[in-house]
């Protein structure tokens, strides 16, 4: 995890997915990992979702980097979601202040769980345009290593200030929302209008979406949730090259407008 990408791929969101189902988690879990995902993001915010993750994640834990959050106005809350996550996950790879929230009074902690190696890396994320001052700040700090924000055809946003600052920083980049909380999803564009993209491995319009983000060369993992294992398994397949140019992204672009 030393190595600054993560990798350019795909990975699996569980906001609004399986909550704390542990066997639909475990249905999905499979299915991503059958058609190679290997990092999963979640959050405390995300009703049970962590620990029906780690009960899926059961006897393959060391197969998957675990990226998930610290949400909490206090430190001691902080540290309980911690500790909670420690024993469903072991370790977290990918530590993140959700949505900012007291992140000045988490980050002292938390780089001390980072430097005596029981977290890999410190990210921060926020899902508003409206507070992308108050990220830009908190990178500029240096104590990151990643941030995670929307990104997709419909909001790009962050393309003003936080992707190049990430980009100057060295920061890993994780996209949340790149199909739209499955708003762009809703009116798929025909077979004939994807015809052009065919040649990149896109069979699907999420699968252009996903690659759409992942061709920009400052985005590194996407995360799309789902309940649907089919679903988890089409998504893997937008995870490798070749990256779209400028012109097949202005296309997607178009069709999603």
């Amino acid at each position: 995890m030393e190595e600054r990408r993560l990798g350019r791929v795909v990975g699996l969101g569980t906001w609004n997915t399986f909550g704390g189902d542990a066997s639909a988690a475990a249905d999905v879990v499979d299915a991503a990992l059958e058609a190679g995902i290997r990092l999963v993001d979640s959050s405390p915010m995300y009703g049970g979702a962590e620990a029906a993750l780690g009960a899926a994640l059961t006897g393959r834990r060391e197969s998957v980097r675990v990226a998930t959050k610290i949400w909490a106005r206090t430190v001691e809350e902080g540290r309980a979601q911690y500790e909670a996550q420690r024993r469903w996950f072991g370790r977290v790879e990918i530590e993140q202040v959700h949505n900012l929230l007291s992140w000045r009074d988490h980050l002292a902690w938390l780089e001390r769980e980072r430097a005596e190696g029981r977290v890999d890396l410190l990210g921060v994320t926020h899902y508003q345009a409206s507070a992308f001052d108050e990220v830009a700040r908190a990178l500029r700090t240096g104590r990151f290593d990643a941030v995670q924000l929307p990104y997709n055809p419909r909001e790009r946003d962050c393309e003003r200030e936080l992707l190049p600052l990430a980009a100057e920083l060295g920061l890993r980049v994780i996209v949340m929302r790149p199909l739209g909380e499955g708003g762009l999803l809703r009116r798929a564009p025909s077979s004939d209008e994807l015809e052009p993209l065919w040649a990149f491995g896109i069979e699907s319009w999420a699968q252009a979406l996903l690659k759409w983000a992942l061709s920009d060369e400052r985005v590194d993992v996407v995360i799309p949730g789902t309940r649907d294992p089919a679903h988890a398994a089409e998504n893997a397949g937008a995870g490798s090259p070749p990256w779209l140019g400028a012109e097949e992204r202005r296309l997607i672009e178009r069709l999603a407008a």
